[in-house]
C-alpha cells in the first residue's frame, strides 16, 4: 500500500494568483509534480509544444506570448538525464528568443551534481559544467531543491535559490509519534543533514554509519558510531540512487540493536537494484518525496511518497512577489 502525505503551509499568496506577468512551464521530466504546483498557485501551467524529431533531436515552442513575463520553468534533470537536461536548456532557450524578462530554472533534482570537484587527474567537474550550460542557455535565476553539495550553489553567478525537503520529512515523521528516536547519518559526509534534521526532530540523538567506499556505487560499512540499541533509528540522506550505502547502513543498525530502522531521503533515483535491496524487509519504511518521479513498476509496499509541490510553489511566490524565502524551507 502507497501512502503519500505533502507539507500544509500557510499560504501568502491571494487565492488566485495573476498570470499576467507570471507564467509555469512544464518540462517532460515530472508533469505530475508541476501540475500541483500550478494547482498551489491557482493557475495553469502553460501551453507548449514539444516534439522529438526522427534521429533523436528535441523541438519546443511556446504557444502563448511571453513578452516581458517572469517565466518559471519546471524540469529536474533525472533519468535520463542528459534528455532531459538538454530539454530544459532548450526551453530557457525558447524563453529568452520570446523575450521573457526573467527566466527562472526551477529544478527539483539537480542532476550531475555528485562530481562537485576533482578527486583525481584528469576528470570532469559535471556540476559546474551544468551549471555554465543553464547560465549560458540564458536563466536568469536558480530555484533547486536538496543538493548533492550545497557548494554548487556558488558554481552561479545569478541568484540561486535553495530549498529543502526536510521541513516535508520532519512534519510527516512527526505524525507518527514514533519513540526512541534516533537519527542516523550513513556516512560521514552527511553528518550536517542529518544534525539540521535531528535538531528539527525535538533534538534527537545523533548516531553515525562509519562507511568506506571502495568505488562509485560500491559501499562497505564499517561500524557505527553512537548509541542505537533498542531504539528506532532514522537514516536520512539526500538521495537513495542505488540503495547500496543505505541498506548496508540499514544492516548494521539491525546487527547494532537497533529496534526499528527507517530512510528518509528527498531524492528518489532508484537505478537498479534499489528496488530489491529497499523492498527487502530491512525497513519499516523508506519515505521520499516526488521531486523525481516514482513509476508504479517501482513502487513497494514499504515506500511512502511525500509532496513538496506547496513548497515549491509557494517558493515561487514569495520569489516572484520579492519576499523573503522563509527559514521554514531551510
Amino acid at each position: 500500500m502507497i501512502r503519500s502525505a505533502t507539507l500544509t503551509l500557510q499560504p501568502t499568496l491571494p487565492q488566485m494568483v495573476d498570470s499576467n506577468r507570471l507564467r509555469l512551464f512544464s518540462g517532460s521530466a515530472n508533469l505530475q509534480l508541476s501540475q500541483e504546483i500550478a494547482r498551489y498557485l491557482g493557475m495553469d501551467l502553460g501551453p507548449m509544444l514539444r516534439k522529438r524529431f526522427a534521429d533523436g533531436e528535441l523541438y519546443i515552442q511556446i504557444q502563448e506570448s511571453i513578452r516581458g513575463c517572469d517565466v518559471y520553468l519546471i524540469q529536474p534533470t533525472c533519468q535520463p538525464v542528459n534528455d532531459h537536461l538538454m530539454e530544459l536548456l532548450i526551453m530557457i532557450d525558447a524563453c529568452r528568443r520570446a523575450s521573457a524578462r526573467q527566466i527562472t530554472a526551477v529544478m527539483p533534482y539537480y542532476g550531475y551534481a555528485r562530481a562537485d570537484r576533482k578527486t583525481a587527474g584528469r576528470e570532469s567537474i559535471t556540476a559546474k559544467l551544468v551549471a555554465n550550460l543553464i547560465t549560458q542557455a540564458g536563466a536568469d535565476r536558480i530555484l533547486a531543491m536538496d543538493l548533492h553539495s550545497a557548494q554548487i550553489q556558488g558554481y552561479f553567478d545569478i541568484p540561486f535559490d535553495h530549498v529543502y525537503g526536510s521541513p516535508v520529512l520532519i512534519n510527516y515523521l512527526a505524525s507518527k509519534q514514533l519513540s526512541d528516536l534516533v537519527v542516523v547519518s550513513p556516512d560521514v559526509g552527511g553528518v550536517a543533514r542529518a544534525r539540521a534534521f535531528a535538531k528539527k526532530l525535538n533534538d534527537a540523538p545523533l548516531a553515525i554509519v562509519d562507511k568506506r567506499r571502495q568505488a562509485h556505487n560500491v559501499a562497505e560499512v564499517m561500524n557505527v558510531i553512537g548509541d542505537v540499541a533498542g531504539k528506532t533509528a532514522v537514516l536520512v540522506d539526500d538521495m537513495i540512487d542505488t540503495g547500496g550505502t543505505i541498506s548496508e547502513a540499514a544492516r548494521i543498525l539491525r546487527q547494532q540493536g537497533a529496534r526499528q530502522v527507517y530512510a528518509c531521503a528527498t531524492h528518489a533515483v532508484f537505478s537498479p537494484p534499489a528496488i530489491e535491496r529497499l523492498s527487502s524487509g530491512v525497513f519499516e519504511e523508506v519515505i521520499v518525496t516526488n521531486t523525481i518521479p516514482v513509476p508504479e513498476s517501482d513502487r513497494f509496499e514499504q515506500l511512502t511518497l511525500l509532496s513538496v509541490a506547496n513548497v515549491l510553489g509557494e517558493t515561487i511566490w514569495r520569489i516572484h512577489e520579492d519576499t523573503s524565502v522563509s527559514s521554514m524551507f531551510r
